[in-house]
């Protein structure tokens, strides 16, 4: 994550004005609403984005050229990403709020308080064809066929690695023992250690999930059923002790989600896994040490070569919503200008409709501010990689508590740090698990 204060825009707009006057150009050609609930006003909210260009570009120009097209009063709120579920769940609360509101991570849990978005995925398939595999995991619960949000893009995870101190040891950062082994060897010679959180936060919850992926372990098995309990969790374990212990220091105990950002553009990290924030934010302010951090595709594992999403844009309408055909075409509309984000974001949000930019590749490849041109082509086979949380399941809400609760989190803290041996991390994690999916079975959600 990269690190920007909080913005926000339009907090002291005013409240949803009900009216019947100019409802069809409100809700666009995709929805339509009857007179009772046409709306002159869209409630957004969503994170202040970690490239400042997107919010400039999001907030002040295409929401007002949509707003003027429509009718529509167009209202953005930026926060800080770690008060996005405390917001969303006063707004669940009070059952008043925001039209759309963005979540960074698939938000199962509120499947009930939210309307179906199947109607947004089919007329944006209609003309760019299916959404990619790692959407679909991301917003659908095949156990009750609803798609409770609508993911427009998701943000690839490489690892951010100082390529000076790399070459120097002769090693690239390409599987994790190689981290481990090179880490060590980096830090015993420089002082410079491996930056990868072990804290309550959803850079360290990212991390751990790839590294445990990458052994065969997961949380859960294809059908939704419990799965951590697992020689591979336990062997995935015992490597993140060994890999603090010899690579690391105490502070990654305490960090949020912007300390890897900081640490690799002070130097003082010499490799962490993040977005490409960290090299937009090091050309961004013209700081020297950009040109030495190199990006490469997430560390092979014992079992496969696999990386998470960093982060997934997830919309999610409100059923007590006062505009959500409104907010249904804005979503539509908003992929058929997807292009436009994308560059404004610096390729940070990638497509989940591939055909909204179909040059990708291309543009990626060759970067005016990059160093060299070419680092950011690493990313142009992502969807190789990259997998949702929850995987090789769907992200259902047991995996959405499990997350926002921070279970694995933990489980892996307190085995690095060693207040617990890495079996009673595991059989802590399970108990706290077996609550969880026991309670959404009861609910029939999973």
């Amino acid at each position: 994550m990269a690190f920007h204060p909080v913005r926000r825009y339009g907090l002291s707009r005013r409240d949803v004005i009900k009216t019947a006057v100019g409802a069809a150009a409100a809700v666009g050609p995709f929805f339509h609403v009857t007179p009772a609930r046409a709306a002159k006003t869209l409630k957004i909210l969503q994170w202040s984005h970690f490239v400042p260009g997107y919010d400039k570009w999001f907030n002040n120009t295409y929401t007002k050229e949509w707003g003027a097209k429509h009718g529509t009063d167009v209202v953005v709120d930026n926060i800080n990403l770690g008060l996005i579920p405390s917001r969303a769940a006063a707004e669940v609360s009070a059952q008043k709020g925001h039209d759309l509101v963005m979540f960074l991570a698939p938000p199962s849990v509120y499947e009930d308080q939210v309307v179906d978005m199947k109607d947004v995925y089919d007329a944006c398939e209609k003309k760019y064809g299916k959404p990619i595999d790692l959407a679909v995991k991301s917003t659908h619960n095949p156990k009750t066929q609803k798609y409770f949000a609508f993911s427009d893009s998701f943000v690839p995870d490489p690892v951010n690695y100082r390529s000076d101190l790399w070459g120097d040891i002769g090693m690239k950062p390409d599987t994790w023992d190689n981290v481990r082994i090179g880490g060590k060897k980096i830090k015993d010679k420089t002082g410079i250690p491996v930056g990868i959180g072990l804290s309550a936060e959803l850079d360290t919850a990212m991390a751990m999930r790839a590294l445990m992926y990458s052994f065969g372990a997961h949380e859960q098995d294809v059908d939704g059923n419990l799965a951590i309990n697992s020689r591979e969790t336990l062997e995935a374990l015992k490597f993140v002790k060994a890999l603090f212990e010899e690579t690391e220091t105490p502070e990654v105990f305490a960090w949020d989600p912007s300390s890897n950002n900081r640490q690799m553009l002070a130097g003082r990290s010499s490799l962490v896994l993040n977005a490409i924030s960290i090299t937009r934010t090091g050309e961004n302010d013209k700081m020297p040490i950009h040109e030495k951090i190199g990006l490469a595709k997430p560390p092979k594992g014992p079992v496969r070569q696999i990386g998470l999403e960093h982060v997934m844009d997830c919309y999610v309408i409100w059923k007590f919503s006062e505009n959500i055909d409104g907010a249904k075409t804005f979503l539509v509309d908003y992929i058929d200008n997807f292009k436009q984000g994308f560059m404004a974001s610096e390729y940070y949000n990638f497509p989940c409709f591939s055909k909204t930019v179909p040059d990708l590749t291309q543009i990626i490849s060759m970067d005016s501010k990059a160093v060299p041109p070419d680092k950011y082509a690493v990313l142009s086979d992502v969807l190789d990689w990259a997998t949702n949380v929850g995987y090789p399941g769907y992200s259902n809400a047991a995996i959405d508590e499990t997350f926002n609760t921070w279970v694995i989190n933990t489980m892996f803290a307190e085995a690095a740090a060693g207040a617990e041996t890495p079996e009673n991390a595991l059989k802590r994690a399970e108990t706290k698990m077996k609550a969880i999916w026991a309670k959404w079975k009861d609910r029939k959600m999973i």
